[in-house]
């Protein structure tokens, strides 16, 4: 009887659990709590925050921010055998039934934290019956979360009047800090706050709550808890609070995190608040200064090159200047490069193999199928090496070098690079993207230059702590061809040095290039040393040119400053030559492997088995008379009477040069008239009209087009042929100009050797 009895009791026990267990899976309590959006920064500070979706300031506090003096005094004063109860106290409930019983009014109640925790996720009107849900959702809590996590709940969930939720926002926006730097005077406030939200609401009825707060403080003295010093301590300590603003630091940063990851209550960053605060100021105040000019505005990007975290995001001179765009983020805006990206096109041709920093270049006037760029200066420098055009950013050198190379490589570059507008617009781009004719935003270009500041290996942006970190990154240029370019940016003898920097202890040691788009709309200077890589661009958002605005006094006097400010005698040193670099003689007055002729030689660094080897061919002999007024070439050389010169073998476009210039260089004299060679190599080359172009000419008023071609040295006369028949003769320099007939028009162009050039164009009327 006894046994059946036992074994009635432990069934009805096990269906009774079994009961539990199945309606805890049938009516699960599952919180969903939407918390405000915090941004950190890379300490865990608040450095932003945003209102929930139900426009609270409920702000996520993890387990690692509940101190213990905070769990101490919150539990002691809540909820004593907290970690002891299953969720539900059954003494104190059953104490508050008889005191309300006796009563005859609610006069005790019984809830635990837990329960607490329930009805902040959860409110109900205060039933009985809601109170039975209310205990048996806190024993499900209990079931599925640690007590830490439930603790964790409640000092999230806790309110303190108006929108205030959770110690976290109050600690924030009561007493300016985070919870972990509370005293017990503060956290005893917090604590008897959400008893009597409005009777003892912070800032507004300071004296009820410090007296609220000393009787709290005298009874944690009576019971024992804190020693009598500290009490002591705690009572003298005035409670002077206000409500604060939330904090709204890297505004720029914060809100493109807050639209990347709308759902994560914590966000965080890895900014340096120090060097974040002092770089927007330097740029408010810098811009300030400029005001006058017309030039409103300014952003700028620091990244460490170790880690490739963003440490300094400044997307506006202003964030709060409604009339000059100050929420704009200039860090994300496509604007037009300048020359930006020339140290990309040349660490290509490093790559290449096609030069090195010694070899020379032609910078003179040329016309590539009818795109005729200028340098900045509207000055052409004649033959130039290529460290020369990089370190003065000239612009036709960098253009023949990328047509050299090729449009779609230099594109392909970009594209792994994840330049996005450049992707898009890849269709229509030509030689002048190179000047800036393509789009291109402020991060784009620091993390293109942040790889060479990592030699070669372009890695991720690291924008918050979501991002992973891409320790090897992707081969995106050589480790050589990066320290070629690296050894010219940081030549201090070009224009781009600002005035009043140059001979100052002022000038930091970095490698950095600048750039002003077409219109001076935009002014870039991006640097980088061995720590960090720094973009910035100035400039107006509404797109307004300034005459005044360049790359060189606009942008790198800023730029210069917050390297200054940042990382002044950086202790990473300089970068080391790479195994593969190797140095050798070569001709300064064509870069080349020196021949017989070159009677002086310079060093130059170049690429072992990449670089080209080519011999020098800057002079070539030349068969004259004794008087050197006639050239022979070696069909028609006498027997006697002849003497071997050497001659500049200067290039076509280089003659023009001279020519235009009216600057004298040795001319080979003309060929033996009564020789009958034809020569076929070296024929002109005509630069105008353009081959294969379509022409439109109005029928009222016919227009003229251009016939010009650049020849050899050698080269006295042309001929120019119109559909095969001779339109007039000229000398190579000459000028002319031809009304064209209708339809498809074939242009040719003859030397007096017999060398012939043609190009095709269409020619329509309007």
């Amino acid at each position: 009887m006894k046994k059946n009895r036992v074994r009635k009791a432990l069934l009805a026990l096990i269906c009774l659990i079994a009961l539990f267990f199945a309606l805890d899976l049938v009516f699960p309590f599952k919180p969903n709590i939407h918390y405000a959006t915090q941004i950190t920064d890379r300490e865990g500070r608040v450095i932003h925050a945003f209102l929930s979706r139900e426009d609270k300031w409920r702000l996520y506090s993890n387990v690692d921010e509940i101190t213990p003096l905070l769990r101490k005094t919150l539990i002691y004063k809540e909820d004593q055998y907290f970690y002891y109860h299953p969720g539900v106290n059954p003494f104190a409930v059953v104490r508050a039934a008889a005191r309300n019983v006796f009563s005859g009014k609610r006069t005790s109640g019984a809830s635990t934290i837990t329960m607490q925790v329930v009805r902040l996720m959860d409110p109900r009107p205060r039933t009985y019956l809601n109170k039975f849900i209310e205990m048996w959702h806190a024993v499900q809590l209990e079931m599925h979360y640690s007590k830490a996590e439930i603790l964790q709940f409640y000092i999230n969930l806790v309110p303190y009047g108006g929108n205030i939720e959770g110690i976290k926002a109050a600690s924030l926006l009561y007493f300016g800090k985070a919870p972990q730097l509370l005293s017990l005077a503060e956290i005893t406030a917090l604590t008897i706050v959400p008893n009597r939200p409005s009777g003892l609401r912070p800032g507004t009825r300071n004296d009820a709550l410090r007296e609220a707060r000393n009787s709290w403080l005298k009874r944690f003295q009576e019971d024992g808890l804190f020693d009598t010093p500290v009490i002591r301590d705690a009572l003298a300590e005035p409670l002077n609070i206000r409500r604060l603003q939330t904090p709204r630091l890297a505004p720029h940063l914060s809100i493109r995190l807050k639209q990347q990851f709308p759902d994560e209550p914590v966000i965080r960053t890895h900014v340096n608040m120090q060097a974040q605060s002092q770089i927007e100021e330097q740029v408010k105040n810098y811009i300030n200064r400029r005001q006058l000019m017309n030039i409103h505005n300014a952003a700028v990007l620091v990244v460490n090159n170790e880690t490739m975290e963003v440490e300094a995001y400044v997307g506006s001179a202003d964030f709060n200047n409604p009339f000059d765009g100050g929420q704009v983020d200039g860090v994300r805006a496509v604007r037009s490069p300048g020359s930006t990206l020339k140290p990309l096109l040349y660490a290509a041709a490093f790559d290449a193999g096609m030069i090195t920093p010694k070899s020379v270049l032609n910078d003179v006037p040329g016309n590539f199928s009818g795109y005729e760029p200028e340098n900045f200066d509207k000055h052409f420098n004649g033959a130039v090496t290529t460290e020369f055009a990089l370190a003065n950013s000239l612009n036709i050198p960098a253009v023949k070098v990328l047509k050299e190379i090729g449009t779609p490589a230099l594109i392909a570059k970009l594209r792994k690079a994840r330049f996005k507008t450049v992707d898009k617009q890849a269709k229509n781009l030509g030689l002048s993207m190179i000047l800036g004719g393509c789009g291109v935003t402020l991060e784009e270009l620091t993390r293109l230059f942040a790889a060479f500041a990592n030699e070669g290996k372009l890695r991720n942006l690291r924008l918050s702590g979501a991002d992973v970190q891409d320790k090897n990154g992707t081969t995106f240029l050589s480790e050589e061809a990066t320290f070629l370019t690296t050894g010219i940016l940081t030549q201090i003898t070009r224009p781009d040095l600002p005035t009043n920097f140059d001979n100052t202890y002022h000038l930091p040691r970095i490698a950095w290039k600048t750039g002003t788009s077409y219109g001076k709309r935009d002014a870039w200077s991006i640097g980088y040393n061995r720590r960090y890589t720094v973009g910035v661009w100035v400039g107006n958002f509404s797109g307004e040119g300034v005459p005044e605005l360049s790359g060189a006094n606009t942008a790198t006097p800023l730029l210069f400053s917050i390297f200054n400010a940042l990382d002044y005698n950086s202790p990473k040193g300089w970068y080391k030559t790479p195994a593969n670099i190797s140095t050798r003689n070569v001709c300064p007055v064509s870069g080349d492997i020196p021949s017989d002729f070159c009677d002086h030689q310079v060093p130059d660094q170049y690429i072992l088995g990449v670089s080209a080897y080519h011999k020098c061919q800057h002079m070539r002999w030349v068969f004259t008379d004794a008087k050197g007024k006639m050239s022979y070439c070696t069909y028609c050389l006498p027997e006697s009477g002849f003497e071997k010169k050497a001659y500049p073998n200067l290039a076509p476009e280089l003659i023009a040069f001279y020519e235009m210039q009216k600057l004298p260089y040795p001319k080979i004299p003309p060929h033996n008239p009564l020789c009958e060679r034809v020569f076929h190599e070296g024929a002109p080359l005509i630069v105008s009209p353009n081959d294969g172009s379509e022409y439109y000419i109005r029928k009222d008023e016919p227009q003229q087009i251009q016939l010009a071609c650049q020849a050899a040295n050698d080269v006295q006369e042309v001929y120019w042929y119109i559909n095969d028949k001779l339109f007039q003769k000229s000398s190579p320099q000459e000028s002319i100009f031809l009304t064209p007939p209708l339809g498809r028009v074939k242009v040719s162009c003859s030397d007096d050797k017999g060398r012939n050039a043609d190009v095709w164009i269409v020619v329509k009327r309007m």
